[in-house]
This record gives C-alpha cells, sequence and structure tokens, in this order.
C-alpha cells in the first residue's frame, strides 16, 4: 500500500552531497522550463497586442511549454528525476518514492529556479512584466477542479512513463509524454486558468510582479491532482501488481500427473 511506504526520512537528508546535487538539479531544470515558457508569453506579448490571450498565442505558449518541459526533465532525470513540479515531487511522496524532507528540499529548488527564471526574464528584457496566473470567465473554485484535472493527468502520465517497474523501454519517451501532455492541457485550459499544473511556475511570477491573486488556486488544485495521481497509480497499477506477483511466486507448484 502506498501510505505505508511513506517516509519522512531524516533532516541529515538535505546536507547529503548526492541530494544537494538533486536539488541544484531540480533548480537548473525548472529556471530552464519557466525561463523558456514565461518567456514565450512575454515575447509574443510584445510582438502581438492581444499577447497571449489569441488562440496563437495558446498554441504558442502550449509548443513552448510541450519543448520547454521535454527539455527540462530529461536534463534533470538522471539526477534528480527530472520532477520540475512541486506537483510532481508531492505525488511521488504520496506514492511512498521520495521522502518528505527530500521532497521539501526538492520543493525550495523548483521554486527558486522559478523565482530566478522571472527575475532573469525581467531583467533582460529591460524590465517588461513577466505575467502572472489569473482566471478567465470561471470562477476560482472551478478553476481548481481543471487544475486538478490536468494535473492529475500529467503525474499519472508521469508514474505511467518514468516510476513504474515495469515501464521498459517506454521509459525512454516518458519526458516528451510528460511534456507533451502539458501542451495538451494548455490547450484545454490555458483560456481559463492560465493551466499551471505546477506551483512554481505560476510562484516565480508572482512573486517578481507581486500579484498574488488567487496564487492559492495554483497550489490546491495541482497538490490535489497530483497527489491523487500519486496515490491511484501506486495502489492500483503497482503495489497490488507487486502483491499478486509475490503471491503467485510463494504458491506450491501442482506436481506433474
Amino acid at each position: 500500500m502506498p501510505v505505508s511506504r511513506i517516509a519522512v526520512g531524516s533532516h541529515r537528508e538535505v546536507y547529503e552531497v548526492g541530494a544537494l546535487k538533486a536539488a541544484l538539479a531540480e533548480f537548473i531544470s525548472t529556471l530552464i522550463f519557466v525561463f523558456a515558457g514565461q518567456g514565450s508569453g512575454m515575447a509574443f506579448s510584445k510582438l502581438s497586442p492581444d499577447g497571449a490571450a489569441t488562440p496563437a498565442g495558446l498554441i504558442s505558449a502550449a509548443i513552448a511549454h510541450a519543448f520547454a518541459l521535454f527539455v527540462a526533465v530529461s536534463v534533470g532525470a538522471n539526477i534528480s528525476g527530472g520532477h520540475v513540479n512541486p506537483a510532481v515531487t508531492f505525488g511521488a511522496f504520496v506514492g511512498g518514492n521520495i521522502t518528505l524532507f527530500r521532497g521539501l528540499l526538492y520543493w525550495v529548488a523548483q521554486l527558486l529556479g522559478s523565482t530566478a527564471a522571472c527575475f532573469l526574464l525581467r531583467f533582460s528584457t529591460g524590465g517588461l512584466p513577466t505575467g502572472t496566473f489569473g482566471l478567465t470567465g470561471i470562477g476560482a473554485w472551478e478553476a481548481v477542479v481543471l487544475e486538478i484535472v490536468m494535473t492529475f493527468g500529467l503525474v499519472y502520465t508521469v508514474y505511467a512513463t518514468a516510476v513504474d517497474p515495469k515501464k521498459g523501454s517506454l521509459g525512454t519517451i516518458a519526458p516528451i509524454a510528460i511534456g507533451f501532455i502539458v501542451g495538451a492541457n494548455i490547450l484545454v485550459g490555458g483560456a481559463f486558468s492560465g493551466a499551471s499544473m505546477n506551483p512554481a511556475v505560476s510562484f516565480g511570477p508572482a512573486l517578481v510582479s507581486w500579484e498574488w491573486g488567487y496564487q492559492w488556486v495554483y497550489w490546491v488544485g495541482p497538490l490535489i491532482g497530483g497527489g491523487l495521481a500519486g496515490v491511484i497509480y501506486e495502489l492500483l497499477f503497482i503495489s497490488i501488481r507487486v502483491m499478486i506477483d509475490r503471491v503467485s511466486s510463494s504458491s506450491p507448484s501442482l506436481p506433474s500427473p
């Protein structure tokens, strides 16, 4: 069961060289992702009067985020697992695949990476606003549900292609599958909630711009969605499979007639 595997770990983990290297990898991967993803929105806003509010802007944002996440996950996968997202880290934690202390270290690195990316974007564009996530035409709780569903799909994809021990050769396409689901979700939810699916992605622009409207939506929704995906996949498709395999291997074979 996933709950039985949840581990707090030790505070000493945050001083271990391996954990610090993993945190640095998460920082760099998140910086790469947010710089490209948020920067594409800033560039399109500069080139088009209506910016990302147009269909072309939405498609551009989806493509930029899909490509950037594919790269960010790829470069971090062999070091930290390439989470690049507090919701993914939370999903891994509730599924028993990362300790609490290591997960918190990842969170700090991801939030710092996003913030650094937004500061760099503002500096390198002559002070252009980075933009923040907001709601368009829907209420806060509708946005929460939207973020839950989209993040569930994202973290479920992470589990199926990267975490599942039986993933086999499917693991080689994990980064591109993860990028694709984020790009597809942006096409669905981008016009309503901005399609964050990632508390770090919404935190960095909010901090740099100091605009915190509906920021809680982009924490509550993704964390619930990521947590549900982690528990459901781990419980239904990993833990049960392991139990069945154990029962099968311990069952005595019938003698030949």
